[in-house]
């Protein structure tokens, strides 16, 4: 294309240097992944998972831990730093199965939902039932 000429649209284009033209590229697109990656850490940082998820990672995390399965996930809650939960877990299982031995295990979760305590709270029979 000669100076100045209009292109296939009648846009007026000016010649620019290749050099010029992948120089530009490359700032913008570097502006542009910078800022995505800012973005990306601060909406990381300022983001909590979900309360359902929360339960899940709590429940999967103290399982890979115990090596025995969670029975249910009785609270969750968020905190200033992430969530904490209680977790049911069938520590001994007796005949009859309201003789089984369960532990209540409080688990501490960051913001992201990664595992940062847990501690064991509480151990009682599966039948008992709580009175206040």
């Amino acid at each position: 294309m000669a100076a100045d000429e209009e292109d296939e649209t009648g846009e007026v284009r000016r010649p620019s240097s290749k050099k010029t033209a992948k120089r530009t590229a490359k700032k913008t697109s570097s502006v542009r992944a910078g800022s995505r990656e800012s973005e990306s850490e601060t909406e990381r940082a300022a983001r909590r998972v979900s309360a359902p998820r929360a339960m899940r990672y709590a429940a999967e995390q103290l399982k890979e831990l115990l090596g025995r399965a969670p029975d249910s996930v009785s609270s969750v809650q968020p905190t200033e730093n992430g969530w904490q939960a209680d977790v049911e877990v069938l520590e001994l299982e007796r005949v009859p199965g309201t003789t089984s031995v369960m532990a209540t295990y409080r688990v501490v979760l960051d913001k992201e939902g990664e595992l940062v305590a847990y501690e064991r709270t509480r151990r009682y029979t599966r039948g008992q039932i709580d009175r206040r």
